[in-house]
């Protein structure tokens, strides 16, 4: 316990100490997490065309003026403007981007794996991550750009997605989620809307309540309120590849933490990774993301809820006309909405007892795959997921006939 403490302290100092406006923090000459890349490639350019697959970039515009990336991924011998296959919509977690279905080699990463079982492959960036493209009006140096939850996630950036796809192929879409991506699938499910243009979901490490995780460097940030001090602080965008970023980590590195099992700290032990592709893995992630986004999730942690975001008491009466946020309601995830879920034993953010909540919500009972060793992030990333868990995904998945969603 002495370790994560004093990693805690250590963050209490640096946030109170390095404000958002300060500039002046070292430069760096080496860092553990390399910034992010200069050049402005695109994801199909960097990760999936070099593997041989065709691969086109769209763009859609939410409804709040946000400029969100699409990937679109054939088959090695298929055609872009022909796909057949039903699509098929891959939402990543936090701090991630739509590189995280590619990380892998291309027999083990999701994002190909489909394809090649002849999904219409559409890959999901939301807001705020490097393979998005801003704002209509708001700049990202300015805070309105990061005034955002998973709540906007879910119900502007997925269902935009959602509404760009399905008329380009008259098809109701599949839906698959990690983490951040299982929050913002359930919440958005719960609206007719949405749900009605989904022909099934696939959840991997669910995540809606998060009362009982487990992860002891998370519960000590929730603990001593370190989300209320970033924000606070004036810090509105969290980047671990800015300066003040890649500084944080670097010193933490060097002083507390074995950053070299730096995600099993954070999320569980995992079983399967690959250790040759870590440097490949951190040349990519973590992408950026808002303070409020974990501010939301480490409400709910405090409070044992699936809520809106929680503004105070005066300001919760402004916005909901009520005192406390609504609460996302999972009965209303359609009876006929077929769902499949994976998690893990290991997995300290994705806890059974959570689970469980969720599931007594739901209205259908979905199909679950428990995994003993799985931590967190093997679910996209284990050299073993396709056997243990993408096999049985797509058997799940295609089991489902051709729907047109109206």
């Amino acid at each position: 316990m002495a370790k994560p403490l004093m990693a805690m302290v250590f963050l209490l100092c640096f946030f109170a100490l390095h404000s958002a406006n300060d500039s002046s923090y070292r430069s760096l000459e080496y860092s553990i997490l390399p910034r992010a890349l200069s050049d402005q490639k695109s994801l199909c350019s960097q990760l999936v065309q070099p593997a041989g697959y065709p691969c086109a970039e769209h763009q859609i515009q939410t409804k709040d003026g946000f400029l969100l990336g699409l990937q679109r991924v054939s088959s090695c011998d298929g055609d872009l403007e022909k796909q057949k296959g039903p699509p098929i919509l891959l939402l990543h977690g936090l701090f991630m981007g739509g590189d995280a279905w590619f990380l892998n080699s291309a027999t083990e990463s999701l994002g190909f794996i489909l394809a090649d079982n002849g999904f219409d492959v559409w890959i999901g960036n939301v807001r705020g991550t490097r393979w998005s493209h801003g704002h209509t009006s708001l700049s990202e140096d300015e805070k309105e750009f990061w005034d955002w939850s998973w709540e906007e996630l879910a119900l502007y950036d997925l269902a935009g997605m959602i509404d760009y796809i399905n008329p380009l192929t008259k098809r109701k879409i599949y839906v698959v989620g990690h983490s951040q991506g299982t929050i913002m699938s359930f919440a958005a499910l719960t609206q007719p809307d949405i749900a009605k243009k989904v022909e099934a979901a696939a959840l991997l490490s669910p995540i809606s309540y998060l009362e009982h995780i487990t992860a002891p460097l998370v519960r000590l940030m929730v603990d001593t309120h370190l989300d209320t001090i970033i924000l606070a602080a004036g810090f509105h965008e969290l980047n671990f590849k800015s300066d003040w970023g890649t500084a944080l980590l670097d010193d933490l590195c060097d002083r507390l933490v074995n950053c070299i099992n730096v995600l099993s700290s954070i999320t569980g032990e995992n079983c399967c990774l690959n250790g040759s592709r870590f440097d490949l893995f951190f040349e990519y992630e973590p992408h950026p993301s808002s303070a409020k986004n974990l501010h939301h999730l480490f409400q709910m942690i405090r409070k044992g809820t699936f809520s809106r975001y929680d503004y105070g008491l005066f300001k919760n009466l402004r916005v909901y006309g009520q005192r406390k946020p609504p609460a996302f309601d999972l009965s209303h995830i359609p009876k006929s909405l077929p769902l499949w879920m994976a998690y893990g034993g290991s997995d300290e953010l994705s806890d059974w007892t959570d689970l469980q909540h969720t599931i007594k919500e739901l209205k259908s009972v979905p199909e679950l795959v428990y995994l003993e060793n799985y931590g967190h992030v093997d679910f996209i990333l284990s050299m073993k997921a396709k056997e243990d868990v993408y096999d049985p995904m797509i058997k799940f998945l295609k089991s489902f006939g051709k729907s047109v969603a109206n």
